[in-house]
C-alpha cells in the first residue's frame, strides 16, 4: 500500500482471492472510507482477478440467471454478484480490475459527474499510452453504458460501474490486455440464457491498440489517473 500525497491510498493487490472475496473487498474499502476507518479521501485499488463472471443483483433475478451460472462454470469461471451495478462482465488474471473509492460530503458528488470526471481521467491516461481512447459507448457493446471507455470509436475497453453509501461512492471497471476470444464465448452464453443482446466484435483489448504494452506500465498510468484529484 502506498499513501500518495497525503490523500490518496494505492493497493496494488499481489495475494490472489476468489471471486466472491474480491468483489467483497471493493465494498469494505467503501464502507471503510465512508465511515473513517481509513482516513484517505481516495482509495485506489488494482488487481488481477481469478477467471470472473460478475453479474449484477439485478441479472440474478433473471429467469435465465442458473443458466448463465452453469454456462459460466463449464467455460472455466467462477460466477459472482457484483456490488455494483451494470450487466454480465467476465474477465481473467489477464486483465487489469480496479477499484476507486471516494469520500464525499453530503450530497457533494452525484453519479454522473463520478462516471464522467472518472472516465476523463481514463480516457487521457490511455491517450498518454498510445491508445485512441474516448469517453462514450459503442452500439453493441457488453454491459453498455455512456461512460464506457473506448478506442478509436469502435470497440469497448473499459466499463465503470458504481455503489454509494453515506459518505463515500465506489466506482469498479476492468481493462483487458491480451486476447478476448475467451471472453467473448462466455459472454455469448451468459448473455444469451440471459435473453440480453450483444456484439462480440465491440469486445476491445489493449492489445490490439498498443501491443507488447508491459502490465506495470499500463497499472501505473490507471493508478495516476484514478489517485489524482478528480
Amino acid at each position: 500500500m502506498t499513501l500518495r500525497d497525503g490523500s490518496a491510498l494505492v493497493i496494488r493487490q499481489e495475494e490472489r482471492a476468489d471471486a466472491a472475496t474480491d468483489l467483497e473487498r471493493s465494498v469494505e474499502l467503501l464502507r471503510a472510507v465512508a465511515d473513517g476507518t481509513i482516513a484517505a479521501h481516495r482509495v485506489v485499488r488494482v488487481y488481477a482477478p481469478v477467471p470472473t463472471v460478475a453479474m449484477s443483483r439485478r441479472e440474478s433475478r433473471l429467469p435465465g440467471f442458473e443458466v448463465a451460472r452453469a454456462a459460466a462454470v463449464e467455460r472455466g469461471f467462477a460466477p459472482a454478484i457484483r456490488p455494483t451495478g451494470g450487466r454480465a462482465v467476465a474477465y481473467d488474471e489477464s486483465c487489469i480490475v480496479f477499484d476507486v473509492v471516494a469520500r464525499e460530503a453530503e450530497g457533494s458528488i452525484d453519479q454522473a459527474r463520478f462516471f464522467r470526471e472518472v472516465g476523463d481521467a481514463l480516457a487521457a491516461s490511455l491517450r498518454g499510452l498510445g491508445v485512441d481512447a474516448r469517453v462514450g459507448d459503442v452500439p453493441g457493446e457488453y454491459c453498455p453504458g455512456e461512460f464506457s471507455l473506448n478506442a478509436r470509436g469502435a470497440v469497448k475497453l473499459i466499463g465503470t460501474s458504481q455503489r454509494a453509501v453515506r459518505g463515500a461512492r465506489l466506482l469498479s471497471g476492468m481493462l483487458p490486455l491480451g486476447a478476448v476470444d475467451r471472453f467473448t464465448d462466455v459472454l455469448l452464453a451468459v448473455n444469451a440464457a440471459l435473453e440480453l443482446d450483444w456484439d462480440p466484435a465491440t469486445f476491445g483489448t489493449l492489445a490490439t491498440e498498443v501491443p507488447r504494452m508491459p502490465r506495470t506500465m499500463v497499472e501505473d498510468a490507471l493508478i495516476t489517473a484514478l489517485a489524482a484529484p478528480l
